[in-house]
């Protein structure tokens, strides 16, 4: 069976000129045989993780996926049995509210040593804007203006920012637009970091859920958070920032979502990156906003997320050799595949970044659209 699995995924790859053993960047070099049942067995999972285990390697991991991705590969090998289990458990269960906090532990406390290295100075874990920017630092700063530019921010105002990260959003808005806000997350790490480096600047960073929130704000944001929610949860997270917001309040969602509607994660990345993740469908968001608030625009810039990725990955392992101590070689090929299989499936348009901009009960006078 082995070898039927061999000559079946070699002939795959070569109907989109990949070869095994070849000698050009997309090529890969299979270094255990075992590949090829893992991989028919186990789908995406499989492939990830024999790429942990050391099993194959490839020059350029992510011109190889990108190929994978645009040969249309998975419509060929169509079961997955990891997706299968992933989306019983998402139909079944809930799990991003039966464990609210588990993706921060897992991902987002793993270390500021990393994410230092990683990210721009303001480190800002979300897809940078490059219309006009060459540089990751230029993309993310053009990104965080974009989001202030967006929901009107004037001095004075009181904003909330779902999903805070490393309080980088919230000290450019107060530096530059002279705003006051609180921001909430479920990283213990990241709202330490946040509160030590906000200096004087009236914003505050909460270990807090977003169910939990209180009050009102002017403006809400929240950045590459959504992902987190799942599905189930969607109209009970719009209905809550509805609630938070005042009549002539604005409220952008920046969120990472799919052309199609599923009800679970990818395998991989569920079970190693991000715990429960979920991308949401342009149907899942419209229909669990309706009758919540009023969509005033929606900008897809999901191609950015590219050379947003790629950028990390340079970062990433040009650190390496300050860091590796801290995490092994184990970690050091999950991340790289981490890195580069995302930046194959935004490059193959397989998934999206999506700014949208809702008010209350629509602005009055209209809303102008901000690029």
């Amino acid at each position: 069976m082995s070898a039927k699995f061999k000559s079946f995924i070699t002939d795959l790859l070569a109907q989109i000129d990949i070869q095994i053993g070849g000698s050009r960047p997309w090529d890969i070099q299979v270094h255990d045989d075992r590949l090829f049942s893992r991989v028919m067995t186990h789908g995406t999972l499989g492939l990830g993780e024999a790429y942990m285990d050391g099993w194959w390697d490839s020059e350029a991991v992510d011109q190889f996926l990108y190929r994978c991705l645009t040969g249309q590969l998975q419509n060929r090998v169509k079961f997955d049995p990891a997706l299968a289990l992933l989306t019983i458990k998402g139909m079944v269960l809930n799990p991003q509210r039966l464990h609210v906090r588990e993706v921060g532990e897992k991902h987002y406390d793993i270390g500021n040593d990393l994410y230092r290295r990683m990210l721009d100075p303001r480190m800002i874990y979300s897809c940078g804007y490059w219309r006009e920017a060459e540089t990751l630092d230029a993309a993310q700063e053009a990104k965080l203006d974009l989001i202030c530019r967006k929901v009107g921010l004037k001095e004075g105002m009181r904003i909330l920012d779902i999903g805070s990260g490393w309080g980088g959003l919230l000290k450019f808005a107060a530096e530059r637009y002279g705003v006051s806000g609180v921001g909430i997350t479920v990283s213990k790490e990241q709202m330490a970091y946040a509160n030590e480096t906000r200096g004087d600047l009236p914003i505050e960073t909460k270990l807090l859920d977003y169910m939990d929130v209180d009050g009102q704000f002017d403006r809400i944001v929240s950045v590459g958070m959504f992902e987190h929610v799942g599905y189930k949860n969607y109209r009970p997270y719009f209905s809550k920032v509805s609630e938070l917001l005042p009549d002539d309040g604005l409220f952008l969602m920046h969120s990472i979502g799919g052309s199609l509607t599923r009800r679970a994660g990818e395998p991989w990345l569920e079970k190693y990156i991000f715990p429960n993740g979920m991308l949401p469908s342009p149907k899942q968001v419209t229909t669990a906003v309706e009758g919540k608030l009023v969509m005033e625009d929606w900008h897809n810039f999901g191609a950015d997320y590219d050379p947003t990725l790629m950028a990390w990955y340079r970062n990433f392992e040009a650190a390496w050799p300050e860091i590796s101590e801290n995490y092994g070689e184990r970690f050091h090929r999950m991340w790289r595949y981490y890195l580069l299989s995302c930046a194959a499936i935004f490059r193959a348009r397989w998934v999206h970044l999506w700014q949208v901009v809702y008010s209350k009960d629509g602005l009055q006078g209209g809303y102008v659209s901000v690029r």
